[in-house]
């Protein structure tokens, strides 16, 4: 997959764009003010694979946190600014690794002035973004007129270009300061609006892309937003680091993040994939059942890429699981299980969760003793563990 080439921009000790991997971000769902919960919110979002963590700091109580925050945290944190110059310059004074700041929500040029002349003594990077529901309220009424009766005319179309113009206006103030350090954003709660902002926003600036959906909504549907949006820009080479939004635990962002990129082969897998055949007429044995088990057994007992398959009849059975480095295809109350394109045992239904586990463990003993290896293994461009650091 061809990767779009951006300007590189480092973020404490990460970096992104310049041809680094993809990056994952999550915010947290705590009060920044409560050092405790946040940092365990923190880390619970980096053991499961987030390499940047956006906190709220909507008062002076949430930035004084700051300093504790960022002696604790696993990973870069960026502080998530809005309206108020001052969280912006109390966030650099602290330590922060990264703000998040819109200069369209800061009436005074002269207090954008003063937080990038602070981010830029530090050298600490500013995300700048652009959302639908603030583009059109950017400029003077006679601006917004003119604005609103084009979106009526063409409103897909405008939109974009505003979006776009409204960033060119944005960027003119950190190129008075010769300040480079820049990530962009464009988000929306319409997954084309997203798609053709991105696609148009990457056409004309070279800095490194933030992707994601706002307003996403629950996992239920705003996974599915999400993923038709950011899965069509990254399978397009565009895209340096992504947030996938949900109102719902920030950890299943997290998790759903590194499904798409490890789906599109752009982060190495390091835990186990279950695949599973859809249910139909013809299977024969309590399929949903055996693969919730299963997925739970392997999540909490495994910590290798290995590659399972659970299928329900003869039909897509021996195929799968000839690719798949431990596999069971059932029916008619029995299962055969393969390992690694060998046939290894049948079993009664009863037995197959117990006999299916009883593979994985014994395969993956063996390639932790350097015995075997995972010969379904996906190769992704980079693994998770090649992410740059300074």
């Amino acid at each position: 997959m061809h990767r779009r080439t951006t300007r590189q921009v480092r973020i404490g000790g990460l970096v992104i764009g310049g041809g680094a991997p993809v990056a994952i971000q999550s915010m947290t769902s705590t009060h920044t003010h409560d050092v405790d919960a946040t940092v365990a919110q923190i880390r619970q979002l980096a053991a499961v694979g987030c390499d940047l963590v956006r906190v709220a700091v909507p008062a002076r109580k949430d930035t004084e946190a700051l300093p504790a925050i960022l002696d604790q945290s696993p990973v870069p944190v960026i502080a998530d600014v809005h309206y108020h110059y001052e969280r912006a310059l109390e966030a650099v004074e602290a330590g922060v690794h990264k703000i998040r700041l819109n200069p369209g929500n800061i009436g005074d040029r002269a207090e954008v002035d003063r937080v990038i002349a602070a981010c830029r003594e530090r050298g600490i990077p500013i995300r700048v973004g652009v959302n639908e529901g603030s583009v059109v309220e950017r400029t003077d009424q006679q601006r917004r007129a003119q604005q609103k009766d084009a979106l009526s005319r063409d409103q897909h179309g405008q939109l974009i270009r505003l979006m776009v113009e409204t960033l060119e206006d944005y960027l003119r103030i950190f190129e008075e300061h010769d300040f480079r350090d820049v990530v962009l954003s464009a988000k929306s709660i319409d997954a084309t609006i997203v798609i053709d902002a991105y696609r148009a926003i990457a056409q004309r600036f070279d800095l490194p892309l933030h992707l994601g959906l706002t307003h996403a909504g629950p996992p239920e549907t705003g996974r599915i937003r999400s993923i038709a949006s950011l899965g069509t820009l990254l399978a397009e080479g565009i895209g340096d680091t992504i947030r996938i939004s949900y109102a719902s635990d920030p950890v299943h962002e997290v998790e759903d993040a590194k499904e798409l990129l490890c789906s599109l082969k752009l982060r190495n897998r390091v835990e186990p994939e279950l695949i599973a055949c859809p249910t139909c007429g013809r299977i024969e044995v309590d399929l949903v059942k055996l693969v919730g088990e299963v997925r739970q057994k392997l999540a909490a007992e495994i910590h290798l890429p290995i590659k399972v398959a659970v299928m329900g009849c003869v039909v897509n059975g021996p195929g799968e699981c000839e690719g798949a480095d431990v596999a069971i295809f059932a029916g008619r109350g029995k299962g055969i299980i393969y390992v690694q394109g060998q046939q290894r045992q049948t079993v009664t239904e009863d037995r197959m969760l117990d006999a299916l586990l009883h593979e994985c463990r014994e395969l993956a003993a063996r390639v932790e003793r350097g015995e075997a290896t995972l010969a379904a293994r996906e190769l992704a461009i980079v693994p998770p563990s090649s992410l740059p650091r300074a």
